[in-house]
């Protein structure tokens, strides 16, 4: 059905009250969007993919079939969730002493342009930097930098990555576009010329 605003949501979705959802984004076959949860503009959600109350997507983002995003997750604009990656939101989760509520969520932030790969698993608290990039498979168990690639068990850095996505050299010049990057903190920024 097409609201007024201009989002789509398939049928077989179910969206509960007080979601807002931005202008142009589509949300296909049973997805379950949360109350209180934000949606930016111009997103896609494949099928079965679950957004939490609370909640908050940027713009642009592409989250593919069968994602999960938990209370605690936070992801920037233009993020890409492959298939079936996971996120968690508690740390030691146990059955007999539940820990439900905000209080016991731990913040996952996920930056401005970055990718994670299909059936990857980011455990909760830690930071997925601007334009990184997560390996199919890996499971990211520290803060990711800005730019880094990252791969394994646990995902360890193994190269840098340009925001266009091509993967750089040495030389921290793209091959592709031409952006150059410098060394900052743990991670990189882009080279601006003064």
């Amino acid at each position: 059905m097409e609201k007024s605003n201009g989002y789509y949501v398939h049928p077989t979705a179910c969206v509960d009250g007080g979601a807002k959802i931005g202008s142009g984004t589509k949300i296909w076959h049973f997805c379950h969007i949360g109350s209180g949860c934000v949606i930016g503009e111009s997103c896609t959600l494949g099928q079965n993919v679950f957004v939490a109350p609370g909640v908050k997507i940027g713009d642009y983002c592409k989250i593919q079939n069968n994602v999960s995003i938990y209370e605690g997750v936070e992801l920037g604009d233009y993020v890409f969730c492959g298939p079936s990656m996971v996120f968690t939101n508690v740390q030691r989760p146990r059955c007999r002493y539940p820990q439900r509520g905000s209080r016991f969520y731990s913040r996952t932030p996920v930056g401005e342009g970055a990718s994670i790969g299909a059936n990857a698993t980011i455990v909760c608290g830690h930071k997925i930097g601007k334009n990184a990039f997560v390996a199919a498979g890996s499971v990211v168990t520290k803060d990711v930098p800005d730019y880094a690639i990252v791969m394994g068990n646990p995902a360890r850095i193994c190269g840098w990555a340009c925001e266009c996505g091509a993967k750089l050299g040495d030389s921290l010049i793209c091959p592709k576009c031409g952006k150059q990057y410098i060394p900052c903190g743990n991670g990189l920024k882009e080279k601006v010329e003064k």
